[in-house]
């Protein structure tokens, strides 16, 4: 997957809708950013309920987070869940 939107010249890979059972996984993260070409971002989303989760995200790879939660998480709300 990864080889094949760096060929498409695409600017960002996606962990996920965001909007299924599960959502961005640290692996899935680390993964990508490991295996896209150069130019490539990579964007978690879904699943991300903490700041110490985005953070984690951001170390890992992600260059941009997706998440309904962000007001929550801002908040100090820790593993909030819902809209």
């Amino acid at each position: 997957m990864c080889e094949l939107v760096t060929n498409a010249r695409a600017e960002f890979i996606k962990t996920s809708t965001g909007f299924s059972s599960a959502g961005a996984t640290f692996e899935d993260v680390k993964l990508m950013h490991e295996h896209v070409g150069n130019g490539v971002k990579v964007k978690a989303a879904g699943g991300i309920t903490s700041f110490d989760d985005a953070e984690k995200f951001i170390s890992l790879g992600a260059d941009r987070l997706g998440t309904s939660r962000l007001v929550k998480i801002m908040k100090g709300n820790a593993n909030c869940t819902g809209y």
